[in-house]
């Protein structure tokens, strides 16, 4: 490989970045986009597919009316009306959790639910959620570890003329390195940013945000003991952090939720 050729990608991975930059609605933060909608709309179909075959799908009448009417009402206050929404409930007490994929499929484990408790609890949920597939989270993330791999394979290729095993050292070094400063602060980043937008968008649809703050401290309680690593190493702000934050952004959702004909 000629020696000006780890340089040549490195400018051209610059440019594409600077391409592929678009605009996530209400926070305005500039994010890179290398996929187009329909390929990550393709790649979340899929992924939701795939899940499902391998979940137990709650048949509970009086669940799923509950999670599909709470979540269409948030999607209808996003304006994505374009978008195929797909609302499920999966049975698993033990998850705490719930999941949405690029193209609106959003899915719900029963073991949130006693966590959520109303309505208003599982907005909060679910406008997190539906968040992400508004921001393009989805997208985001796979051509952040396309950036991040493309930054690493140039890199060893400036390297591949020295000694091996120093290439391999350096390899796990800068791995490592591209996880924890890099990797983990963009899914961080995806997670408060998704609280923000959740906000809003629950609060357009008439539930009131402050709820959000409340269900993230049961969340917090629930998660008491069980031994989460140091928010630096984690996917998701620390619980501490996440209620701060919503505290800051209240004011603006409230207004939202005054201004809601939703609003009961």
């Amino acid at each position: 490989m000629p020696r000006w050729a780890p340089v040549a990608s490195l400018t051209g991975l610059t440019l594409l970045v600077v391409v592929a930059c678009q605009t996530v609605p209400i926070t305005g933060r500039s994010q890179l986009q290398l996929l187009s909608e329909s390929e990550e709309m393709r790649m979340g179909l899929q992924a939701y597919q795939e899940i499902l075959r391998k979940s137990r799908i709650s048949h509970d009448p009086a669940l799923n009316d509950l999670v599909t009417r709470v979540g269409r009402r948030i999607a209808e206050a996003t304006g994505r009306r374009d978008l195929p929404w797909e609302f499920k409930v999966i049975e698993d007490s033990r998850q705490i959790n719930a999941f949405a994929l690029p193209g609106g499929k959003v899915a719900v484990y029963t073991g949130i639910l006693p966590v959520t408790r109303d309505d208003t609890g599982l907005a909060a949920v679910l406008g997190h959620e539906v968040s992400h597939v508004i921001a393009h989270h989805g997208g985001e993330r796979v051509s952040q570890q396309l950036l991040v791999q493309a930054g690493l394979t140039a890199t060893m290729a400036a390297l591949s003329r020295g000694d091996p095993q120093t290439v391999r050292s350096v390899s796990s070094l800068l791995g490592a390195g591209a996880a924890v400063g890099l990797i983990l602060p963009w899914s961080r980043q995806q997670e408060s940013e998704a609280d923000h937008l959740g906000l809003i968008f629950m609060a357009k649809a008439g539930y009131d945000p402050r709820a959000a703050r409340d269900f993230w401290m049961r969340m917090a309680e629930a998660a008491r003991g069980k031994g989460r690593p140091p928010e630096f190493l984690s996917t998701h702000p620390a619980d501490v952090t996440r209620i701060q934050q919503i505290e800051q952004w209240l004011p603006e959702a409230l207004q939202y939720y005054q201004a809601s004909p939703h609003r009961s």
